[in-house]
Parts: structure tokens; C-alpha cells; sequence
């Protein structure tokens, strides 16, 4: 049976969660500030994290990029606040994705599978040895490690901004829209989300540009979408 963790401060919030993935044949564990959430998800093995951004003690932003430090499971954040730069910084830590209060239990629930579902084909792919090493131009991705580097040089990328590049460099020259990019990483509907793949590419793009000032591989191809120069 596949563990969720829920770091929630709200009772409420933590039982409807709880009781909807448990309802869909999850075990769930819980916890109400971050500092016991943060405990719990460096010391026991999750298959998902649901974070809430406001916590007591360690907020959830601090709590998402000390878990990517360690681990790559899939992180999902929830939040009241519909700001956009909520949404990129949470992000921009390593979350997976973002949903909002108040949101549709089965709207979440399907959103852990989707991010579950994923992340085990990739982990299987990559246990089976399928996944290729690309080379161009001084990127060189890793498929099997999920490890990428620029001219030697490794770049910490979280997992959704590895496969973005991955998929992008695999097909270069070939123009992807938002929409077509987000239902190929996040793997569901990308209506009202598409955003999402503005702030992964441009933290890709800094990312790169800290080791390279010159080099940009992903183009914005404007009205169409973005593609990988090689």
C-alpha cells in the first residue's frame, strides 16, 4: 500500500484529506506543524507529500526545500493564497505542483495518482536501463541517473525541471506548446496551469546560465511554445 504524508496545521483540512486517500486505498500519516511534518519526511519512506504552505514552526516552503535536499519524491503543495508568486516560489523550492484551498477532494485525489503513477514509471524506466545519456552542445543528461551537467559542471535540477529538460533536448528543433509540455510532465488536464511551465523553464534557464552566462537551450518560440536550440 502506497504512504502519503499530510503536513496540515487544519484539523479539518487533514481529515477531509485523509479520509479521501485512505477512501482511494492509501495509508496516511500525518502531521500538524512542520517541524514533526519535516521529521516524519526525512526519517520514514513516503510515496508522496501533500505540504500546506502556512505551518506553525518551519513553514512549508522551508520544509519542501529541505526535503528535495535528501529526496525525490513526488511534493505537493497546498495553499489558500492564489497569488502567481506564491505558486513560483513554491515551485522554484522544488515542489511538484501547487492546488489551492478550497479545492475538490477528487481533484486532488487524482492528482496524487497522476504524480505517483509517474514517478514509478520514470524510477522503473530508469532501474531497467532505458533511459539514454544526450550530449549536445555542452548539456550532457544523464537518463539513468537523472543527473545533468553543462560543460562538466553538474546543475541541481529538481525532478520535474530534469524531466522538462529531458523531454525538450530529446527532440530538438521541435516546437512544444504549454499545453502539450505540461500534459507530457505532469502527466493530466494543463487547463489553467500552463504558468507552471514558465517558471520551471526559466529556473532551467538560470540554472544553466550560473555555470554559462552564454549558453540558452531552450528558445521561446512566442505564441507557439518553446524547443530545444542545439
Amino acid at each position: 500500500m502506497k504512504k502519503i504524508l499530510i503536513i496540515e496545521d487544519d484539523a479539518n483540512i487533514c481529515t477531509l484529506e485523509k479520509d479521501y486517500l485512505e477512501a482511494n486505498g492509501f495509508e496516511v500519516s500525518t502531521a500538524a506543524n512542520g517541524n514533526a511534518g519535516l521529521e516524519k519526511a526525512l526519517n520514514e519512506n513516503f510515496s508522496l507529500i501533500l505540504l500546506d504552505i502556512m505551518l506553525p514552526g518551519i513553514d512549508g516552503m522551508e520544509v519542501c526545500r529541505k526535503v528535495r535536499k535528501k529526496k525525490d519524491i513526488p511534493i505537493l503543495l497546498v495553499s489558500a493564497k492564489k497569488e502567481d508568486l506564491d505558486k513560483i516560489t513554491g515551485l522554484g523550492y522544488g515542489a511538484d505542483d501547487y492546488i489551492v484551498k478550497p479545492f475538490s477532494p477528487k481533484e486532488l485525489v487524482a492528482r496524487v495518482i497522476a504524480h505517483i503513477s509517474r514517478y514509478e514509471r520514470l524510477t522503473a524506466k530508469n532501474e531497467n536501463n532505458n533511459a539514454k545519456t544526450i550530449e549536445i552542445g555542452g548539456l550532457k543528461l544523464d537518463g539513468k541517473s537523472r543527473r545533468a551537467f553543462v560543460n562538466g559542471s553538474e546543475l541541481v535540477l529538481t525532478n520535474k525541471e530534469f524531466d522538462l529538460l529531458y523531454f525538450l533536448a530529446s527532440s530538438p528543433d521541435t516546437v512544444y506548446s504549454k499545453e502539450e509540455l505540461f500534459n507530457e510532465i505532469w502527466n493530466y488536464d494543463s487547463i489553467g496551469e500552463t504558468s507552471t511551465i514558465t517558471v520551471h523553464v526559466n529556473r532551467i534557464r538560470d540554472k544553466i546560465k550560473e555555470v554559462d552566462p552564454t549558453i540558452d537551450f531552450i528558445h521561446t518560440v512566442w505564441g507557439k511554445g518553446y524547443r530545444f536550440n542545439k
